[in-house]
């Protein structure tokens, strides 16, 4: 297994772990305000995992791209990886307005963008990694 294969596990460990912490908060129905923000804290680590697990996955496959966050999504959709990632980059963008958010306004006008269609694709980025090995790297890595 090379570095590149192992990087992108490795982080595809850290997106797991945030991602459950995430499905965690988005389950929950009536936030107050520290519940709120603990949410977006959750998608705020997220989203960031989200787009560095693919920029070293396409690395690994050995693809040549400006690995920025709206780039390295752009890549993976061009390449027919996934066919969200529009919705992510969207998710970006709500989460580079929702960590400038001290009132709360921004959430309440960016929620249901971010229940009903970011936090779906990244569900479907999760499962994109379970499918292409990423689950693997805890018996790779142990041992």
């Amino acid at each position: 297994m090379g570095n590149n294969d192992l990087r992108w596990k490795q982080r595809f460990q850290n997106y797991e772990m945030a991602f459950f912490k995430l499905k965690e908060a988005m389950e929950q129905e009536n936030l107050n305000e520290l519940e709120r923000d603990g949410l977006i804290q959750r998608f705020e680590f997220t989203i960031d995992l989200s787009w560095k697990v693919m920029k070293d996955y396409l690395e690994e496959k050995g693809f040549v791209f400006k690995p920025s966050p709206k780039d390295t999504l752009r890549e993976a959709q061009r390449a027919g990886l996934i066919d969200f990632g529009q919705v992510l980059i969207d998710g970006l963008d709500i989460r580079n307005e929702l960590s400038h958010d001290y009132s709360g306004s921004k959430f309440e006008v960016s929620e249901e963008a971010l229940r009903d269609e970011v936090y779906p694709a990244l569900q479907m980025l999760y499962q994109f990694f379970v499918d292409e090995g990423g689950q693997e790297q805890l018996a790779d890595l142990n041992e």
